[in-house]
């Protein structure tokens, strides 16, 4: 990522190849799409993917960061977002958004795909905290 003053500073979130062909696809089917991971039980602790603009972030949410992505040439953005609260426990982590076979929520767009996003995480260094400082509202 890079900053308004040009320096590099590390991403809180990044995707695998696998879950950016995914998004590729989703997109062409559904148009811009978003993130959104609420720390929920069940399905809920997943990244939840939607159509930009069906799920409505308020000052409840935190902007983690956008995955920016080509599909055969041309560049899109996938902004992704955690609920302030679940950000709360992880925002001494790096998260890969990631795509497995099985089921996972009906309200995320790739459900009927027989994939489902989730998340891997990494503790982030002490340097990558000392330069991400905090997430944007």
């Amino acid at each position: 990522m890079i900053d308004d003053d040009g320096s590099e500073r590390p991403a809180r979130v990044a995707v695998t190849d696998a879950a950016a062909e995914l998004l590729a696809r989703l997109r062409r089917r559904h148009g811009d799409l978003m993130f959104h991971q609420s720390g929920g039980c069940c399905d809920g602790s997943s990244p939840m993917c939607y159509p930009a603009g069906d799920f409505l972030t308020s000052d409840a949410d935190v902007h983690l960061g956008d995955l920016s992505l080509s599909d055969d040439g041309e560049e899109f953005v996938v902004p992704v977002w955690m609920s302030r609260a679940q950000f709360e426990y992880w925002s001494h982590t790096h998260l890969t958004i990631d795509v497995v076979p099985g089921r996972g929520a009906g309200f995320s767009v790739e459900a009927p795909e027989g994939v489902r996003f989730l998340i891997r995480s990494r503790l982030l260094t002490d340097a990558e905290l000392a330069t991400l400082g905090p997430a944007r509202g």
